[in-house]
Formats: C-alpha cells, sequence, structure tokens
C-alpha cells in the first residue's frame, strides 16, 4: 500500500498520548501489559509507570524528525506505540490520516521499524533473511534477491558476509542487515529506533546517507530515536526532546541550540541544550539526598 502522492496532511499526528505500565489506574481504565516491581520500600508492591506523558507532535510528510532524550525517557515506548506495537491508554496517533488502532493493518503496511533488538533466523544467512522478509512485503524472489545484494554493498557488507551464517556476524553488522530488512519494503514511514548503536563511524555515515537518500529517491517520511547528538544534528529537520514521558522541547537543532545560553562566547551545542533540559530531575534528586 503506498501514500497517494496528492495527499499533503500531516504524515504522523501523536496527540495526548498517554501510555503507562503497571497496576490499572483510575482515569485510565486499562489493563497494563507489563509490570514494574518497585524497590525502593522494599514491599515489593506493583509500581505504575507513565512512560509517556500526554505527548502531542506532528511530523510533516518528507521530514526526518528527531526524538532525543535520557535512557528511560519514554522514546522506545513512543516508537512502539505508532509502530502498532502498543496500544494508547489514552490519546490518537494517526499515519497519514489512519488510525493506528482501528486500522492497524492499514498502518502495517505503509510503515517499517528498526530497533536495537532486531530479530533474526541467525541459522540463515543475511540473504536468506532479507528475501524471506522480501515475499513478506510482496516482492517477487528476484526482485527481492536483487535489491536485498544491493541494499547490503550500500551498507559496506561484502559477498561473503551476506552469504554467511548471520550468527557468524558482529553485532554491528547484523544491525546493517535490520536496516537494509527496513529499506526493502520502501515504506512511507520509516520508525528508526536507535539504528546506530554499535556500528563504528564510517558504518554510521553509510547508514546516515542511506536514510537520506530513502527520504528523497521514495518520498519517505523518519522519525529517529538516537543517543548520538552529531547524528541527530546531521539528519534532523526538527528534533523535539523528551524526558519522563514528557516533551520538553521541540524545534530545529538551530532553534534548540538557542534555549540555552552561550559559555565564554562559544555557542551552545545540542549536547548542552539536552544536559539543560533533561537534568533537571537529576539534580533535585542529589539536593535532596545531600539535605
Amino acid at each position: 500500500m503506498s501514500v497517494s502522492t496528492s495527499y499533503s496532511g500531516t504524515a504522523l499526528s501523536i496527540q495526548h498520548v498517554t501510555k503507562a505500565f503497571g497496576p490499572k489506574a483510575n482515569g485510565l481504565g486499562r489493563s497494563w501489559l507489563r509490570w514494574r516491581r518497585s524497590g525502593s520500600n522494599g514491599s515489593g508492591d506493583a509500581k505504575r509507570v507513565i512512560a509517556v506523558d500526554d505527548v502531542s507532535l506532528e511530523i510533516r510528510r518528507h521530514e526526518i524528525f528527531g526524538i532525543l532524550g535520557p535512557n528511560g525517557s519514554g522514546k522506545s515506548t513512543l516508537i512502539r506505540l505508532t509502530a502498532t506495537l502498543l496500544v494508547p491508554d489514552e490519546g490518537a496517533i494517526q499515519v497519514f490520516g489512519l488510525d493506528v488502532t482501528r486500522d492497524e493493518m492499514a498502518v502495517k503496511r505503509l510503515i517499517n521499524r528498526v530497533s536495537v533488538d532486531a530479530a533474526f533466523f541467525k541459522k540463515l544467512s543475511a540473504i536468506e533473511n532479507l528475501m524471506y522478509a522480501g515475499r513478506l512485503y510482496g516482492l517477487p524472489g528476484k526482485e527481492a534477491r536483487q535489491q536485498s545484494f544491493e541494499i547490503l554493498h550500500r551498507l559496506g557488507l561484502k559477498d561473503k558476509e551476506i552469504l554467511g551464517p548471520l550468527e557468524d556476524m558482529s553485532r554491528g553488522m547484523q544491525q546493517k542487515v535490520a536496516i537494509a530488512r527496513a529499506f526493502l519494503s520502501q515504506p512511507t514511514l520509516l520508525l528508526l529506533d536507535e539504528p546506530t548503536t554499535g556500528l563504528d563511524p564510517r558504518s554510521k555515515r553509510e547508514v546516515q546517507a542511506f536514510v537520506r537518500e530513502l527520504r528523497e529517491t521514495h518520498d519517505a517520511t523518519i522519525l529517529l530515536t538516537t543517543h548520538d547528538m552529531h547524528e541527530a544534528e546531521a539528519l534532523c529537520d526538527r528534533i523535539a526532546i523528551l524526558d519522563e514521558g514528557r516533551i520538553v522541547a521541540l524545534d530545529t537543532p538551530a532553534g534548540l541550540r538557542k534555549l540555552v545560553p552561550q559559555q565564554n562566547g562559544d555557542p551552545a551545542t545540542l549536547e548542552d541544550v539536552f544536559m539543560a533540559l533533561t537534568g533537571k530531575q537529576l539534580i533535585k534528586e542529589e539536593d535532596r539526598m545531600t539535605a
């Protein structure tokens, strides 16, 4: 399924979305999908964790949009909600006007997701894994094989590596195969959850160049989470900074840098902004412990 070129609306709309894990809570009316135990008081009582807290944002068609945030800030949960892997407790998510809950199958045909925990048939080769995925996407066998080789070559893999068992590959090379698998379906919305984690600098550049190419040649919209500030600045048109499940800033990279004063005459970096906007809770906790 493809989106008509006449569609000029928002690619991804997230409106007042909340997602929590833990015991059922008043007002949310859902049974959570997992439990987290609180060890702070030694009681072992179940504790509700709000992973995404009333988040709203809109991503334009053809945009590369980045989400930055500390570990546990809700980035991956937001990606999983958009990918239909989780259901929002409150709010709504639309992909090209399709609701991720009501129109789940239609949304799945428009998206693909790359995460740091990609699953494979480890005994099979990279090309066998990609050809299997290609057939699931509806590609003829010959076309799936040709495109798989082209993408893997573009990402720097040699034929010997492509034809060998995936279990013999390094973690970084397996991540390249995961990225190739997502590109193979030419998704209209590509969800990249820390896609270059574990890659060396050259491989990162190859992946980043391929992301730009996918946007330009296939009119794709891309949502990217990353801990790499240089990657975010190099790729993203706009960036949202997430902290404790809430958006604390949203702007272009240049706009975000203006949020923090210059230090000793030097302009603020994206890392400076990240530290300033996500460090408040840590500072408060340290002050409490030393009080």
